[in-house]
C-alpha cells in the first residue's frame, strides 16, 4: 500500500498491523494479508466505510404564518450510509404522518434522505417547537436534530369574567374583558345592548375592565366586549340580570298577625264551623316550608275559644231562668182583689197558705 495515510503498526512472524488515518468512502473495500514463507500465507479482511449523515435542515418556514393556512415543512439530510433514519417531533411529541424520500447520490454510495411535515397553522401551535431528528449508527446514539420555533397570527378569542354571580340592588359588579391574540389586540371596546354606554358616572372603563356601582334594574341588559387586531376582530356578550334584595325576616313578621285575624275570626263560629276554620288555617300559603306537623299553639288557642263560647252560654242561660223564676204564683191569690184591706184579702183568698199544702220549686 502506498498512502501516507496508511501506517505500519506492528509486524512480526505472528501479527501485521497498519492504521488508516481520515478515513473515506474510497478507503472501503478488501484488504489482503501475506506472509511470504514457504509456503505464502494470505488472509482478507472487507473494510466498510459508514457515511456520516450531514447536519439536518428545515426549509419551508415563512414567519409569520396566518390560522388556518397549510404548512409544508421539509427536513433534509445527506452524505449518510447507509440511509439515515428522519423523525419529526413538535413539543417532544413525535409526528407520526409525514412523508419519507430517500435518493442516491451522485458518487452512487451515499444517500440524501429528506421528510415532509404537512398540517393546518392552528393557534395552538404558536409558539410550539419543531424539530426534526436524524438517526443513524455513526452518529454513536447521538442523534442530529434541526429546531423551527412556529409563529401563528390570529383573531382575538374574548371572554368576560363577572365579579359577582348574583348581583342585587345597591351593589358594585366588575365585568373583565380577557382577550387574547396574536398581534395582541388593541383596547377592547364596552357597549350595552347594542349602544353606548348608558351612565358614565356609575359605568367605568378601565382597560379591559368596566365597573359598575350601586346597581339597579335599569341596569339590567347585554353587555359587548369587543377585541380586535389586524388579523381580525372577534365579540362576547354577557347578560346582566340585577335581583331584588333578599330579605330573610319576610316569612317570620307575617305568622303573628296571621294567628291573631284566626283567633279573633272564630269568636263567632260554632264549634263546626271552628272546625273549618282550623282546616283552612293549616292551608296558609305563608307558613314555614316543609312544616308538616300540626300549629299546637293554633289548636291551644281554638279549644279556649270554644270553652269560653259555652260559659258564656251557660251564663246566658242561668240569668234567663233566674229571671222567670216563680211566674206560676202570681194567681195564688185568686179572688182577692175585691177586699178592702190586705187582711181581709188574705182572709177571703182561696186556697190560703195557713192550710195550704206547701209547694216546691224544681230547676231542672
Amino acid at each position: 500500500l502506498r498512502d501516507n495515510r496508511i501506517e505500519l503498526v506492528r509486524a512480526s512472524w505472528h501479527e501485521l498491523s497498519i492504521s488508516v488515518s481520515d478515513v473515506s468512502l474510497l478507503d472501503e473495500g478488501q484488504y489482503t494479508c501475506s506472509l511470504f514463507t514457504m509456503p505464502v500465507k494470505t488472509s482478507k479482511a472487507f473494510l466498510t466505510v459508514l457515511g456520516v449523515p450531514e447536519k439536518p435542515q428545515i426549509t419551508g418556514f415563512t414567519s409569520p404564518v396566518m390560522e388556518g393556512e397549510r404548512m409544508q415543512l421539509t427536513c433534509k439530510t445527506s452524505g449518510s450510509k447507509p440511509a439515515a433514519d428522519i423523525r419529526w417531533f413538535k413539543n417532544d411529541k413525535e409526528v407520526k404522518d409525514v412523508k419519507y424520500l430517500k435518493e442516491e447520490d451522485a458518487n452512487r454510495k451515499t444517500f440524501t434522505v429528506s421528510s415532509t411535515l404537512d398540517f393546518l397553522a392552528d393557534r395552538n401551535d404558536d409558539g410550539a417547537v419543531v424539530s426534526c431528528r436524524v438517526d443513524h449508527e455513526s452518529l454513536n446514539s447521538t442523534p442530529q436534530i434541526a429546531m423551527q420555533v412556529l409563529e401563528i397570527h390570529y383573531t382575538p378569542l374574548v371572554k368576560i369574567i363577572s365579579s359577582n354571580s348574583w348581583p342585587e340592588e345597591g351593589q358594585s359588579i366588575i365585568l373583565t374583558c380577557e382577550s387574547k391574540g396574536k398581534p395582541v389586540p388593541e383596547p377592547v371596546l364596552w357597549t350595552k345592548d347594542g349602544g353606548e354606554l348608558p351612565d358614565p358616572e356609575r359605568m367605568v372603563v378601565n382597560g379591559r375592565v368596566l365597573s359598575i356601582s350601586f346597581l339597579n334594574k335599569t341596569d339590567n341588559g347585554t353587555y359587548r366586549c369587543e377585541a380586535k387586531n389586524p388579523i381580525g376582530r372577534n365579540s362576547t356578550e354577557y347578560v346582566l340580570i340585577v335581583h331584588d334584595v333578599f330579605n330573610t325576616l319576610l316569612p317570620t313578621t307575617v305568622i303573628p298577625s296571621l294567628t291573631t285575624a284566626t283567633v279573633t275570626t272564630t269568636v263567632a263560629l260554632t264549634t263546626s264551623t271552628t272546625t273549618s276554620a282550623t282546616a283552612i288555617s293549616t292551608r296558609d300559603p305563608n307558613a314555614l316550608a316543609g312544616q308538616t306537623g300540626p300549629d299546637h299553639a293554633l289548636i291551644g288557642g281554638i279549644v279556649a275559644v270554644v270553652v269560653f263560647v259555652t260559659l258564656c252560654s251557660i251564663i246566658l242561660l242561668g240569668r234567663y231562668l233566674a229571671r222567670h223564676k216563680g211566674t206560676y204564683l202570681t194567681n195564688e191569690a185568686k179572688g182577692a182583689e175585691d177586699a178592702p184591706d190586705a187582711d181581709t184579702a188574705i182572709i177571703n183568698a182561696e186556697g190560703s197558705q195557713v192550710n195550704a199544702e206547701e209547694k216546691k220549686e224544681y230547676f231542672i
